[in-house]
């Protein structure tokens, strides 16, 4: 197959532009999961101190030269800037241009790796041979040893996806909506199967991968940052219980680091998008990492955060609280007797926290005192604990006071300078009343800090 592509005319800073514009709405970026150390004959590493992990105001990932090969495509899903039927600039990389920018950015220490995606030139087959190319020039002619994420085209030949494999230390196959409806409504071209397709030889080769370095230490390593997806949160009408659902059965089933959850943007104006009169859903996709973060870490089950009957997240409580005000029955849990996996139910107390909770009453009884100094968050975690039989100030065990403390700033319990002392603000202090605010108006706020 011919691998050179007509570029055009314009200059790489000009090509360089417009193929970093074209990629900043793919949140499937990450730099984590590769020890690779350096080996004195290649340029760059992988090891934890050589990845920078550096984000911008949203979350999304800026340690890595983030581009696209293309953003050409012959697809025309209905949400994506890069549609065929868009009237925008449209550039192409040869791979021995992005090679070129790799390595003179990672020189100038601008970066340390490089994520790359594509449009879908010619066919996906096509495209995946592109980036493939692209990396056996990175590696092999360049010698560059520093982190690669490069995704897979569904539909491509499995035989070059493998290849790419053994080049890359991190793949993507994005989901890009939650389900089949979605994607037959808003991109017809793209299909479930050929999707989950790749994603389960990834799988695959992943699993066979490990057995072959257990046998042979020096075995070539196959996508040793495991993979990872995109879903795009508000583009289509599916609830977060059917998105969590989604995510859980993916981790489940095909052993995913990462899900990455995207706020629609209407970038193309297309009638057959959903409206965003208050801006892209910006609360509701943290709300969702937030729940992805108690279902990889946290023990928690996505039946148990949401069902058909609350469907959605509350977007004015983190949904631990959340759970835990429908579960009041529950609480208070005892901190100095409770085991590691009902301590990490509790709102305010993190994985880490839990831990040193558990080492640190083998010697004593711990005090609201010592919880403090361990990390645990006490102005959300105090409606749920008791130490040594005792909660840190008389508390109503009811949903509605238990919401207006964690949510109001008139209400909430007020700590000083010591961090442990408190009093219980009336409706008159300051001699003003302080009205509730909306939940359009939080969301403006929380735009407004971007």
């Amino acid at each position: 197959m011919e691998y050179l592509v007509a570029g055009g005319k314009e200059s790489l800073a000009e090509k360089l532009q417009v193929l970093t514009d074209a990629a900043k709405y793919d949140v499937a970026c990450t730099s984590s999961g590769v020890e690779r150390k350096g080996n004195g004959k290649s340029i760059g590493n992988c090891v934890a101190a050589g990845i920078c992990h550096s984000f911008s105001g949203d979350g999304r990932c800026i340690s890595l030269l983030k581009i696209l090969l293309t953003n050409e495509c012959i697809f025309d899903c209905k949400y994506c800037r890069n549609r065929r039927s868009n009237d925008i600039p449209r550039a192409t990389f040869t791979p021995e241009e992005i090679c070129t920018l790799t390595m003179e950015f990672y020189r100038r220490n601008y970066i340390e790796g490089l994520f790359l995606s594509s449009g879908i030139i010619r066919d996906p087959t096509f495209t995946m041979e592109l980036l493939c190319r692209t990396l056996a020039l990175l590696r092999n002619k360049y010698r560059f040893n520093g982190y690669v994420h490069v995704k897979a085209i569904p539909g491509a030949d499995p035989e070059v996806i493998e290849r790419t494999g053994y080049l890359a230390d991190r793949m993507s196959v994005n989901l890009e909506l939650p389900t089949a409806e979605g994607l037959r409504t808003l991109a017809p071209n793209k299909h479930r199967r050929s999707i989950l397709t790749p994603m389960r030889q990834i799988q695959n080769g992943i699993q066979a991968n490990r057995n072959d370095l257990a046998l042979y230490r020096h075995a070539p390593r196959f996508v040793a940052g495991g993979q990872s997806t995109q879903v795009i949160v508000g583009a289509t009408p599916e609830s977060d219980y059917q998105i969590i659902n989604v995510a859980e059965g993916l981790y489940q089933k095909f052993g995913l680091k990462r899900v990455f959850y995207s706020a629609f943007v209407n970038v193309t104006g297309d009638k057959s998008l959903p409206a965003l009169p208050g801006g892209p859903p910006l609360l509701r996709e943290h709300r969702l990492y937030q729940a992805d973060w108690l279902l990889r870490f946290y023990g928690f089950r996505a039946e148990e955060l949401l069902d058909e009957k609350h469907p959605f997240f509350n977007i004015m409580l983190d949904p631990k609280e959340d759970w835990a005000l429908r579960h009041l029955d529950q609480f208070p849990v005892e901190i100095n007797r409770a085991p590691l996996e009902v301590l990490l139910r509790v709102p305010g107390v993190g994985v880490k926290s839990a831990q040193r909770i558990v080492a640190a009453r083998r010697s004593a009884s711990l005090s609201f005192r010592d919880l403090k100094k361990i990390g645990v968050v006490l102005k959300r975690a105090l409606y749920f604990i008791t130490c040594s039989g005792r909660m840190m100030y008389p508390v109503k065990m009811e949903e509605d006071y238990i919401v207006r403390n964690l949510t109001s700033e008139k209400d909430r319990v007020q700590f000083g300078s010591d961090g442990m002392s408190y009093r219980q603000l009336s409706l008159f202090d300051n001699g003003e009343f302080t009205r509730s605010v909306t939940v359009e108006e939080q969301l403006q706020a929380a735009v407004g800090q971007l």
